[in-house]
């Protein structure tokens, strides 16, 4: 029997809750509901969730606190579409920042929330087994830096915190996780964006430069990030967990 997948609904509304869930079971998923993050960690510790419907706008914890604080823990890798009530673009764009893969403005139709949650889980799982992401560590070296993943920000040899955007660090993430390994920018784009072509398929060679000047990696000595004529790019330095091997 085909393994049926299984959504994490989090929304303080009841009534959405309850409606998302219960159109997803009749569509053959299965579905827990969670109304606030304390609900929604406890069933992630006791369920194999294979991607979570976040709602933006809940009271304490919102959506993108809680984006944000599951892509720094051992949950990292579960897929999120956020639900917003919001028309602003700059909204969806700060979600896709925190980690969402994708969005769906409310009011919606049932119909396209579960096509965009069944295109993520297709997409996620499109990508090749040694693409898959790492557990969550707590530091990473490479070169003169090193790479907090629960603080999310760069440390210099002196200590100096260098502060990265969302985007930014799933960027440098995505390549730490896998050095020395030709990625090409559709991979790049699913493995830090995840959708929305129209507005992040020219983006991944602005977000390289940007992550170059961030490392004061000389676009021509390409020290960490080297470009790779018509496939993509491959981060070139050694990788290590801090605290490994003593």
């Amino acid at each position: 029997m085909e393994h049926a997948d299984h959504i994490l609904v989090v929304d303080d509304d009841r009534e959405i809750r309850q409606m998302v869930a219960d159109y997803l079971r009749k569509n053959g998923l299965r579905a827990s509901e969670a109304a606030d993050g304390r609900e929604m960690r406890a069933i992630l510790d006791t369920h194999a969730i294979d991607l979570i419907v976040m709602d933006l706008m809940m009271p304490g914890e919102d959506g993108l606190t809680l984006t944000r604080n599951l892509r720094a823990g051992k949950h990292r890798a579960i897929p999120v579409v956020m639900l917003t009530a919001r028309e602003d673009q700059t909204d969806r764009i700060i979600g896709l920042e925190m980690g969402a893969d994708d969005y769906v403005t409310k009011p919606f139709a049932a119909r396209e929330l579960l096509a965009r949650i069944k295109a993520v889980i297709r997409r996620t799982r499109m990508l090749p087994p040694n693409l898959q992401v790492t557990e969550a560590v707590q530091m990473l070296a490479f070169g003169r830096w090193r790479l907090d993943t629960v603080a999310r920000h760069l440390l210099d040899p002196d200590d100096t915190v260098v502060a990265l955007s969302g985007a930014e660090f799933r960027l440098l993430r995505v390549f730490l996780d896998h050095p020395n390994r030709v990625l090409s920018r559709d991979q790049l784009l699913n493995l830090t964006q995840g959708r929305d072509a129209e507005l992040f398929d020219r983006s991944i060679d602005l977000l390289v430069s940007r992550l170059r000047q961030r490392l004061q990696d000389d676009a021509r000595e390409q020290s960490y990030i080297k470009t790779v004529r018509s496939e993509g790019y491959v981060f070139s330095a050694p990788v290590t967990i801090v605290g490994e091997n003593g």
